[in-house]
C-alpha cells in the first residue's frame, strides 16, 4: 500500500517515522539520565550518614584518589542539579515531539480520507 501512496503522504509517513525514531531516543536518553540522577541521589543521601573525617575516594578514570568529603559533596550536589535539569529538559523535549507525533498523524488521516489511522499494511 505504502507504494500506492500520493507524494505528499508518503512524506508525511517518513516524518513520522522519523518522529518516532526521535522519540524512542529521547526516551532512551531520559531513563539514562533518571538512572543516573537516582544514584546520585543515593550517593548524596548516603553521605549525610558518614563522618566528615573520613577518608574518601573518588574514581578519575580506572583510578581511585583521595578527596576531601566537602569536595564529594559538592561535586555530588551539582552532578544531581545538573542531572534534574536534563531530566526537565528531555520531558519537555518528549512533550513536543509527542505533540508534533500527533498533529502530523492527524494531517496524515485528513490525507487519507480520515480514515483510521492503521499504517502500511494495515487490514492486510
Amino acid at each position: 500500500m505504502q507504494g500506492n501512496l500520493p507524494p505528499e503522504a508518503q512524506e508525511k509517513l517518513e516524518e513520522l517515522q522519523d518522529l518516532q525514531e526521535t522519540a524512542q531516543q529521547v526516551a532512551t536518553q531520559k531513563q539514562t539520565a533518571e538512572s543516573q540522577l537516582q544514584e546520585s541521589q543515593t550517593a548524596l543521601d548516603e553521605l549525610e550518614d558518614i563522618d566528615e573525617d573520613t577518608t574518601m575516594y573518588r574514581e578519575v578514570g580506572e583510578l581511585l584518589v583521595n578527596t576531601d568529603f566537602d569536595d564529594a559533596k559538592a561535586d555530588l550536589e551539582e552532578k544531581v542539579d545538573s542531572l534534574g535539569v536534563r531530566v526537565e529538559t528531555l520531558e519537555k523535549q518528549e512533550e513536543r515531539v509527542q505533540e508534533q507525533f500527533e498533529e502530523l498523524q492527524g494531517e496524515l488521516q485528513q490525507m487519507l480520507g480520515g480514515g483510521p489511522a492503521g499504517g502500511p499494511g494495515a487490514g492486510a
